[in-house]
């Protein structure tokens, strides 16, 4: 079972449409289906709402709405609030990254409210009473109020990171072998002689800096300038070779 799927993102007294709308295209982002709508105040059409959630307006249309937040949560094992706010209740609050492995696991048993409130002043007091778990997007001091969408962003992000279900892309090919390597350094060597930048007397003293980027890429500006001289002078050497060939064609 995907845990994913028993996530209830609950957004409480909503205010305008559009948030809603960019709040689905957030959750959908993220592998979340489910969103419910606790005592919405809505100031504005739907259409802005449908608008902003671009290709997930399934979600915005199978949304389910609730009279009140103890309505929208009622079904739920776990119900996390999220909230900005200092106060005596609210100093148990953790960083959706820091729990939302262990809420994941309850969500294999049961459904898992994620409870974000009204855009104006949160979660009210005894909405944040009733919550089991309280949680809190770290944010730079200075500046602590995150728009709804973002939040919901933020939070799903950290779920659905948790949840393990993304594959970063990985290199296809194998290793190469130390014998390949080797033959790179020679064939490498061979073309700095050919093209100039090089002496054959000098090959022992370049390649050990070509040994350096090559396995560890180019990281200082000693090897960029490096690669920077052996660039310039294979464009040098092939402005020559094209010379050489037009002239060649105009005495023929």
């Amino acid at each position: 079972m995907n845990p994913l799927d028993n996530i209830r993102v609950v957004l409480v007294g909503t205010l305008y449409t559009g948030n809603v709308g960019s709040s689905c295209r957030a959750m959908a982002n993220m592998g979340i289906r489910h969103l419910r709508l606790a005592a919405p105040n809505l100031q504005n059409s739907w259409d802005e709402g449908l608008r902003l959630a671009v290709h997930a307006t399934d979600i915005l249309e199978n949304r389910e709405e609730f009279a009140s937040f103890e309505e929208a949560v009622a079904d739920c094992i776990a119900v996390v609030g999220t909230t900005a706010r200092e106060g005596l209740y609210r100093q148990h609050v953790k960083a959706p990254r820091d729990c939302a492995a262990d809420l994941l696991a309850l969500a294999e048993q049961g459904p898992v409210a994620l409870v974000f409130g009204r855009e104006d002043k949160g979660l009210l007091n005894e909405e944040i009473a009733q919550c089991t778990h309280l949680i809190r997007i770290p944010v730079d001091e200075g500046y602590t109020s995150i728009n709804l969408s973002q939040a919901v962003l933020i939070t799903c992000y950290e779920f659905f990171t948790a949840s393990g279900r993304y594959e970063p892309p990985h290199e296809k090919a194998p290793p190469a072998p130390q014998a390949q390597k080797m033959q790179l350094m020679k064939n490498w060597s061979q073309m700095l002689c050919d093209i100039g930048f090089m002496k054959p007397i000098q090959a022992e003293h370049f390649m050990q800096g070509f040994h350096r980027v090559f396995s560890r890429g180019v990281y200082s500006k000693d090897d960029a300038a490096l690669l920077l001289g052996v660039a310039r002078q294979a464009i040098w050497t092939a402005k020559q070779v094209k010379n050489e060939a037009c002239q060649t064609e105009k005495g023929k």
